[in-house]
């Protein structure tokens, strides 16, 4: 059977809530497949979500992964398309671990891509009527270093991303933050199964930056 790992965060920074890990567990709730989806709320750790998202892959063996974190401030779904091999942590992780500029995986590459249709995913998002876009940084923090630790760790054949989130409008911190619906939230992470699923080979669309 067909295989999909999905995976949220835990609140982490002093939030009460992280939208990522409430998001996969509604999409866990409505699943109805046909495929198998495995779903996780990662702690916001540097060593315990590596080691975690590792634990998953090798019991799991899933065809595909997507990791999911918050983006706070972001105003859209952002469908990350680099992984960089780089720690730099601006705060404290949730074991109060802050580590500065080395590497999340000593000796790999400076950076991974992303094995999913990023931009069709993208598309896809936004054709629902929900903001979507490509994204060129998952920042340093540990939505980064999870996402090239899977990249890294994947088995051959495994097609693996990330998917940063807004906060929820049931969940944010203010009323005057940048934020979605928590179902469009679930919505739009639900189409990104879907589309990867389905797409093995991404939309040849100009979907660059200028800076």
């Amino acid at each position: 059977m067909t295989t999909v790992l999905l995976t949220g965060f835990e609140p982490f920074g002093g939030d009460s809530s992280n939208p990522s890990g409430a998001a996969v567990n509604l999409v866990a709730s409505r699943w109805e497949g046909p495929e198998l989806l495995v779903t996780a709320v990662l702690p916001v750790t540097f060593a315990g979500a590596a080691e975690r998202m590792r634990e998953l892959l090798a019991e799991h063996q899933p065809d595909v992964v997507i990791a999911t974190g918050l983006a706070g401030g972001r105003a859209a779904i952002g469908v990350e398309r680099v992984a960089v091999n780089l720690v730099d942590a601006r705060i404290p992780d949730n074991d109060g671990d802050q580590p500065v500029d080395v590497p999340s995986v000593t000796g790999a590459a400076p950076a991974h891509f992303a094995t999913l249709p990023v931009k069709e995913i993208a598309r896809r998002i936004a054709d629902c009527g929900i903001p979507a876009e490509v994204s060129y940084s998952a920042g340093t923090f540990v939505c980064n270093h999870v996402f090239f630790t899977a990249l890294e760790a994947a088995a051959s054949g495994t097609r693996a991303g990330f998917v940063h989130v807004p906060w929820s409008a049931e969940l944010a911190p203010s009323t005057d933050a940048t934020a979605l619906p928590l179902s469009d939230i679930a919505r739009a992470l639900e189409i990104a199964v879907r589309t990867s699923l389905d797409v093995t080979t991404d939309t040849a669309v100009p979907g660059g930056t200028l800076h």
